[in-house]
């Protein structure tokens, strides 16, 4: 009976660390790839239809759209460092704040998660001059 007991509270100490390290790590992989400019590897975190505000230019679009979108983006504003300043929320929906230096400028993304419990999508990329 202990065995059992032990076993379970180890089971449930697992599932518990991994839902909180999804939700602390949903934004690390995001930000690695806005860091690198790699529209490819991003748009793969993007929801079927996603809202993206870049530069006071809102589209509601496909995925597919919002990877063309965010490809010319980053041709225009080749990424030098990106760094999250602030994440809050909880599941099933989060944002993160980060700064990007990218091109010579400075700029403020934001970026609205949702989260399900088998994955994380990116629903909202809101892209501004800092």
């Amino acid at each position: 009976m202990k065995k059992l007991l032990l076993a379970a509270v180890i089971l449930f100490s697992s599932v518990l660390i991994n839902a909180q390290n999804k939700d602390q790590d949903v934004f690390t992989p995001i930000g690695k790839y806005i860091n690198a400019g790699d529209y490819e590897k991003l748009s793969a975190w993007f929801a079927d239809n996603i809202e993206l505000d870049i530069l006071g230019a809102i589209n509601n679009c496909t995925r597919n759209q919002a990877k063309l979108i965010m490809k010319n983006f980053f041709n225009n504003h080749t990424p030098k460092k990106f760094s999250i300043i602030h994440k809050s929320g909880k599941s099933p929906m989060k944002y993160a704040v980060g700064k990007l230096d990218a091109g010579g400028e400075n700029f403020r993304i934001i970026l609205y998660v949702k989260s399900t419990e088998t994955d994380n999508y990116i629903e909202q990329i809101k892209v501004e001059r800092d």
